[in-house]
């Protein structure tokens, strides 16, 4: 791409880095979304650098830390010129595949900070994201064993995912945070509650994940039970399928009807309504769509450019509140879970 063609740049939170305004997620390079081309996947990070997205986003979780190595090779390679956030919390174990545990505790982010710290192949995490929250373990407590690793110079900027606009504002007490992660899409927008404002209010970036819904925002699929492979997890996110997902996709219509009068796709729309959160509420946004093709990518990157009027705003204003079925079988462990 060329610099003209480079998305433009904006701050993280108060004082952290400056980053492309559009990130790129690369959790499906290693898992829940069917198999990998990992040279197509290499290349697509290149292409990132090149359209100027410089925030790329990981987790522990992700591949069981097969995600984190596998960006090493392109860390060691373009540091100086990427974001790296990584997040901790969410704990598994290889004698265990189907287990999963929400881990907050002090012992364990210092634990997991330093397999991170090892798998990535550097020396300070510039993003450290808690994952999940455990309302079990007091905020202060874990937020402060973050804030020792900042001290430590093992993380630049603290990072909270899931979280409320209370439990954000009880964390930022404790100590600065610099992003605050959770989904945001047409498709979902139970963060307006609470989370949302508290960002505003705290000059927190909020970095929208799934900005595409999973894909489903895209017409990449309408059904996951049937088009989708069988290790792909959407096949059991409610939303995804059956009479629920008939419901949904029904609720498309007008992305589509905007994308051809601006000329893009239905992902670009989507991708473009979540930029404009920005303006409408009041604070930094940073969506982090994942994919792993060059094409897409650069598909994604565009949608930067694209600006929605009022009266198209107003037509996708009532999709979200239309949406059959929760994000998650299991809703426990996001914020509107905590919020009722």
């Amino acid at each position: 791409m060329t610099s003209e063609t480079r998305i433009d740049t904006i701050r993280l939170g108060q004082d952290g880095p400056r980053v492309g305004v559009q990130g790129f997620g690369a959790m499906g390079i290693s898992e829940f979304y069917g198999d990998t081309d990992e040279t197509a996947a290499r290349d697509t990070l290149d292409a990132a650098l090149e359209a100027g997205v410089t925030l790329i986003d990981t987790a522990d979780i992700y591949g069981s830390g097969a995600n984190e190595e596998f960006l090493a090779p392109f860390l060691a390679a373009h540091r100086d010129e990427v974001t790296l956030a990584t997040k901790f919390a969410i704990e598994r174990r290889a004698d265990d595949p189907t287990h999963r545990a929400v881990r907050n505790d002090p012992a364990y982010i210092r634990k997991a900070a330093e397999d991170s710290l090892r798998r990535l192949g550097i020396e300070t995490i510039d993003l450290y994201y808690m994952h999940r929250r455990d309302p079990e373990i007091p905020f202060a407590e874990s937020v402060g064993a973050m804030a020792e690793l900042v001290r430590a110079g093992k993380v630049r900027y603290l990072g909270l995912s899931e979280v409320t606009g209370a439990e954000l504002r009880e964390a930022h007490a404790v100590h600065p945070i610099t992003a605050l992660q959770s989904e945001w899409s047409l498709f979902s927008r139970d963060v307006e509650r609470s989370a949302v404002g508290a960002a505003a209010e705290l000059g927190v970036t909020f970095v929208p994940y799934s900005p595409l819904g999973r894909g489903f925002l895209t017409g990449a699929f309408a059904d996951a039970a049937k088009d989708l492979s069988g290790g792909d997890f959407r096949r059991h996110q409610p939303r995804f399928t059956g009479e629920n997902a008939e419901r949904n996709a029904a609720l498309l219509d007008p992305v589509r009807k905007i994308a051809a009068a601006h000329g893009a796709t239905p992902a670009q729309i989507a991708l473009a309504w979540v930029q404009q959160r920005a303006s409408v509420h009041g604070l930094t946004v940073v969506p982090i769509p994942g994919t792993r093709k060059r094409s897409r990518l650069e598909e994604n990157a565009a949608a930067t450019r694209i600006t929605l009027t009022d009266t198209e705003l107003a037509e996708l204003e009532p999709i979200a509140g239309l949406v059959a079925g929760d994000r998650y079988p299991d809703m426990r462990f996001t914020s509107v879970g905590r919020e009722g």
